[in-house]
């Protein structure tokens, strides 16, 4: 009977979203129904904000039913914007209609800057004030973020510029608001010993389009601490660690019980959850970030050392971190409380060598060098999170000359941040920004500070100035955007266009055109060294701007080495647009079409493309602007090569 009460007035509700009048079919039967009724109704997903809004004036029951801090608002809310809902306590009081407006003006603030972004920065990577509108955005920064989110988020192959820009913005939103974190965590004394917490904070800023928290890493170490807690009370039932609360920070003075905390640790990490030392691929960084530790369940020795060091804290062993050198270890003390110790008074820890307890001689024996009892003390947080950074440093300078050095950006980000003053890392990230063509301004602020800092650097210093300086006034004179049309008599040469799918026929990489020169607009020193003038016609060919799959840019010529065929020097070919194109006889060509064509999972193919249609990319309006005749070109040759493949197939 309720069923049928339900269905009835599911039917009624619509009608009543068309009616402004109280006296519309349906509406007494509709309020006789009672309240737990009407509210089922409402909160079944069947009605949207508008028609909420509608039905709740209507009469006054509805309008009590409906009201802004109510259940029916709130399920309006969550069920468009769920990853929201963690943000609020069940206890809070919210007004669940004002939130829903407020989060949906920002979300219409932040597609109207989205959207913005490709035609201001096209031309060049987005400034360091290129984010200032975001900034100054008014109302709360997790609805801006959400937005941009749900913009990711969004499927298929269309939208690839919004996609790129939402995720440059909120990759700059999430690390300011992490590094602010950080140098807040920074400034707490010397006592506090949150390792875990720094170590989160370097894990963030290093992925800040991750879903990592301090709290979802600890509540797994919390699971593997219950895990050594049951293997512990088969060693020693009354053990007082089985006592501990989530949370205590008790410490157990006799050895012995330290001992079986450890052995039952030992047991659960290295032998039931077969964590392990990451010997086959030391040197990558998903060894540095805890929660890739925990879900590859293998590391380096100091990400080891803290997930060690932390489940032992937990269970009331007070191990300490040593800056060891080449290999970050534990000590483990056993002199008595008070008594004056020295380096033979510790045994140390090798998280990384599964927990194996070393001597003095041991570690020395580990590392193969003699040390001095200095590198066996102890260290605090910044010292601990200096080495992990370090490290980040260290893989960040072994990137290939092709990548956009994210990681040695970061690495940098975060040891200037604890070390502000470092004049070398300072010189290095200045250089790194002038290489990589972007933030002249920015770059300039450091030069000067390094000024003040050391002025034995002017000669390093008045170098990247002057450079800078210029690479400033070259973009001032830049004016218009240059068209390039295919009709063009210069253009004759030109034979494939932006947004096929290309392989390189020598190097086999697969690859998207997003821009192509009737001649290498390189430098003669480029030039010079890529060898280009023993190639056909030299530098007087066409030449590409590709994307390779493997993430690099690279410009192609359109005609690969001389081959043996002998006879007349040039063949006439004619390309999908009826124009005919001059190539050398014996000659091959560079680039070939892709007869299975793929996605191109190049991070800046978003920049210059809005779409891939499964044959080939579909150029954003900025790259058309300044390819106007290019699509049509593209179409053909998709209906020529595709078309004919898949007649072939059947």
């Amino acid at each position: 009977m309720a069923a049928a009460a339900v269905d009835t007035a599911m039917e009624v509700v619509p009608a009543l979203a068309e009616e402004a009048a109280p006296e519309a079919a349906g509406l007494s039967c509709l309020v006789n129904l009672p309240g737990e009724v009407l509210e089922y109704i409402l909160c079944s997903g069947s009605l949207t904000a508008a028609d909420i809004g509608r039905v709740s004036s209507t009469c006054r029951r509805l309008r009590e039913l409906c009201q802004s801090s109510g259940k029916v608002w709130k399920e309006q809310f969550r069920v468009r914007w769920p990853s929201l809902m963690k943000h609020y306590s069940p206890t809070d009081y919210v007004n669940w209609l004002e939130e829903y407006k407020v989060r949906q003006k920002a979300g219409l603030e932040a597609r109207k800057i989205v959207a913005s972004f490709s035609k201001r920065f096209f031309s060049e990577h987005v400034p360091c004030n290129g984010f200032s509108d975001i900034e100054n955005l008014e109302g709360p920064e997790i609805f801006f973020e959400d937005e941009l989110v749900c913009i990711l988020n969004m499927e298929g192959r269309k939208a690839l510029t919004w996609k790129y820009y939402a995720k440059k913005i909120l990759y700059y939103l999430r690390q300011q608001k992490i590094l602010n974190n950080l140098k807040a965590f920074l400034q707490q004394p010397d006592d506090y010993e949150s390792y875990l917490e720094g170590a989160v904070y370097i894990d963030q800023y290093c992925n800040p389009l991750s879903d990592i928290s301090l709290r979802d890493i600890q509540a797994q170490i919390d699971s593997i601490v219950e895990l050594v807690c049951k293997t512990l009370r088969g060693i020693n039932s009354r053990h007082p660690s089985l006592a501990f609360k989530a949370g205590e920070s008790s410490m157990i003075m006799e050895i012995e019980l330290q001992s079986q905390v450890l052995d039952a640790m030992n047991y659960v990490l290295y032998d039931q959850l077969k964590f392990k030392g990451n010997r086959m691929d030391y040197y990558n960084a998903l060894n540095l970030y805890m929660h890739q530790v925990l879900i590859r369940r293998t590391g380096i020795p100091i990400s080891m050392s803290l997930l060690y060091l932390t489940i032992a804290r937990q269970l009331g062993v007070p191990l300490e971190p040593v800056n060891f050198p080449s290999h970050f270890l534990l000590r483990w003390c056993q002199g008595a409380e008070g008594a004056t110790l020295d380096i033979f008074d510790y045994i140390y820890i090798d998280a990384f060598g599964k927990g194996k307890q070393l001597t003095v001689k041991e570690c020395e024996y580990l590392i193969g060098q003699h040390v001095t009892a200095a590198l066996y003390g102890v260290v605090n947080v910044k010292k601990v999170l200096q080495r992990m950074v370090g490290n980040l440093l260290s893989l960040g300078k072994r990137e290939g000359i092709d990548q956009s050095y994210q990681l040695l950006r970061d690495s940098l980000d975060l040891y200037l941040a604890m070390y502000p003053d470092q004049v070398q890392l300072l010189l290095l990230q200045a250089r790194l920004y002038f290489h990589l063509g972007i933030w002249p301004e920015k770059v300039l602020d450091i030069l000067q500070h390094i000024q003040t800092l050391d002025p034995g650097q002017h000669g390093a210093v008045g170098y990247l100035v002057q450079h800078t300086l210029e690479h400033i006034e070259r973009k001032k004179e830049e004016v218009g955007v240059e068209v390039k049309l295919r009709s063009h008599e210069k253009h004759r040469d030109v034979c494939y266009a932006i947004g096929l799918i290309m392989k390189h026929k020598r190097y086999g990489y697969n690859c998207v055109i997003y821009g192509w020169d009737p001649t290498c607009m390189m430098g003669h020193e480029w030039i010079r060294n890529m060898n280009v003038h023993s190639l056909p016609h030299g530098h007087h060919q066409p030449f590409y701007n590709v994307l390779v799959e493997d993430g690099s840019c690279r410009y192609a010529a359109q005609v690969a080495k001389r081959g043996t065929r002998k006879g007349g020097s040039v063949v006439f070919l004619r390309d999908d647009r009826g124009a005919t194109a001059h190539i050398p006889v014996g000659s091959r060509k560079n680039l070939e079409y892709n007869v299975e064509p793929q996605e191109i999972s190049h991070p800046d193919v978003g920049r210059y493309f809005s779409e891939f249609t499964g044959t080939h990319y579909i150029p954003n309006t900025e790259l058309e602007i300044r390819y106007p005749e290019d699509l049509e070109s593209v179409y053909e040759t998709v209906q020529n090569i595709y078309s004919a493949k898949k007649e072939n197939v059947e």
